[in-house]
């Protein structure tokens, strides 16, 4: 596991709210390697997942810092989500933001 992922994987686990996330998402970032986030939190897995998010390793380091809102990444095409939409919008909520 790359460094970029065991911190995203910190960084997420600090950020969850008490909401759990209803389904799986999967970041994965280029060059660096995957995580999933479920109910159970985040952590360092490349499985299959309900969403998978695509990135490179300074956008997600934007999103996971709260520099840059997911949602403009995906609007200006920084951030690539393919598969269930209504499970990547409870992404704000669960990581409060």
């Amino acid at each position: 596991m790359s460094d970029t992922v065991s911190e995203a994987v910190d960084a997420l686990n600090a950020r969850m709210t008490g909401d759990k996330l209803d389904g799986t998402a999967k970041f994965v970032i280029a060059g660096e390697g995957s995580l999933i986030i479920d109910a159970a939190g985040a952590r360092a897995d490349g499985g299959e997942a309900d969403v998978t998010l695509s990135a490179d390793a300074a956008t997600f380091r934007a999103i996971v810092k709260g520099d840059l809102d997911a949602a403009a990444a995906f609007m200006t095409g920084k951030l690539a989500v393919e598969g269930d939409m209504g499970v990547a919008m409870q992404l704000g909520r669960v990581l409060g933001g």
